[in-house]
């Protein structure tokens, strides 16, 4: 339909009265029929712009579009207008909106266990992962840096051969050995990550905690690195490196 947006999408006049615009009245219906079954504003709109039909003239479809299709009383035959969705449809739609735009009740350390999971993982994680900071809890000793082979660098090799070849020379140069030397400690110190520190922190931490009867998102964000799930077990990187896996759920 070309411009005339001042009738709601779905209608026409025709001989002064307002009549249902077939193309768009399907298509209204249509939005309504996807919007129960999942699909958000944004889908809407998408494929509005890829199926048509126009919402006005050139004008692509958005969500603003969407969203006041979907919440136009007039839909369901008020004021006069033909209906072109049954008013339980309508309803159905305005709970689901609601429900939809309802804020979020998810607690801090489900919100923590979201990032750290990279998605909303089912309830039966969250108990495995709680599980997991309990065992820690009872048995801080059982963190431990896992044995990462120290990987000698570029630098490192080249200041151990120009250290060598130093002590081949005589008379050695003290001063300038003394500084290779310190050089390439300063190196390999470098060189080493911090699984160690990471451990005795992660022990000391624990070492003062009680069973947790809930996540803490506090505990979560200062000890877990990332959790993946496998086989419905939660499986959790602490910040040292370690890996621990939560017990099977049915």
């Amino acid at each position: 339909m070309a411009s005339n947006r001042k009738l709601p999408f779905g209608y026409r006049m025709e001989q002064g009265k307002i009549k249902e615009y077939a193309v768009e009245a399907e298509a209204v219906r249509d939005i309504c029929r996807r919007y129960l079954a999942g699909a958000s504003f944004a889908a809407l709109a998408e494929h509005l712009r890829d199926s048509g039909p126009a919402y006005d003239g050139d004008k692509p479809w958005n969500k603003n579009m969407v969203a006041r299709i979907l919440e136009n009383t007039k839909y369901t035959g008020s004021g006069g207008f033909p209906a072109l969705v049954p008013g339980e449809d309508f309803q159905r739609t305005q709970a689901q909106r609601k429900t939809r735009t309802a804020p979020s009740s998810k607690t801090p350390a489900q919100k923590e266990l979201r990032r750290l999971c990279a998605g909303s993982p089912p309830k039966y994680i969250e108990d495995q992962v709680r599980s997991i900071l309990n065992r820690l809890a009872a048995d801080p000793e059982a963190i431990q840096s896992p044995e990462v082979p120290l990987i000698e660098t570029a630098e490192a090799k080249t200041l151990q051969w120009k250290l060598a070849e130093m002590l081949s020379m005589a008379p050695v140069d003290e001063d300038a050995a003394r500084k290779i030397a310190m050089d390439l400690a300063v190196e390999r110190l470098n060189a080493i990550g911090p699984e160690e520190y990471e451990t005795k922190r992660l022990r000391q931490l624990y070492s003062k905690l009680e069973s947790q009867t809930e996540l803490n998102a506090g505990l979560l964000h200062a000890s877990i690195r990332r959790i993946t799930i496998q086989n419905r077990r939660a499986i959790a990187e602490l910040k040292n490196g370690q890996i621990i896996e939560g017990g099977f759920q049915k």
